[in-house]
């Protein structure tokens, strides 16, 4: 989470909370809430959350969110983001399968419409 304020510029600070649908989440207390119930989310589930909400409506490639997300001291393989991208997808769409707002640009990357 650290690693993404800091890349965040003033314009693209994250709201403290934002709500999209039944969701809501709460960036300075690392919480989410769906349908009234905690969502348990790990520390980089949640800072990849974050900084969908801090760039909302851009697309956003593998490359970028490895970067901001995880660092250069710690590169994982763009499969790791695509793992990540399905959990949240589990945890916070209504239909996993049919994701309503984290969608896959084919060629590019993602996008986030919450």
């Amino acid at each position: 989470m650290k690693a993404v304020l800091r890349r965040a510029t003033p314009h693209e600070a994250a709201p403290e909370t934002y709500k999209f649908s039944d969701v809501e989440v709460n960036i300075r207390r690392n919480e989410v809430v769906r349908n009234g119930s905690r969502v348990e989310l790990s520390a980089k589930e949640f800072a990849l959350l974050a900084y969908f909400i801090a760039h909302p409506v851009e697309t956003l490639s593998r490359d970028r969110l490895l970067d901001a997300v995880w660092g250069y001291e710690n590169y994982p393989t763009t499969r790791t983001v695509d793992t990540h991208i399905v959990h949240l997808r589990q945890k916070l769409e209504p239909n996993p399968e049919e994701p309503r707002f984290i969608l896959t640009v084919h060629g590019s990357g993602y996008k986030f419409v919450g």
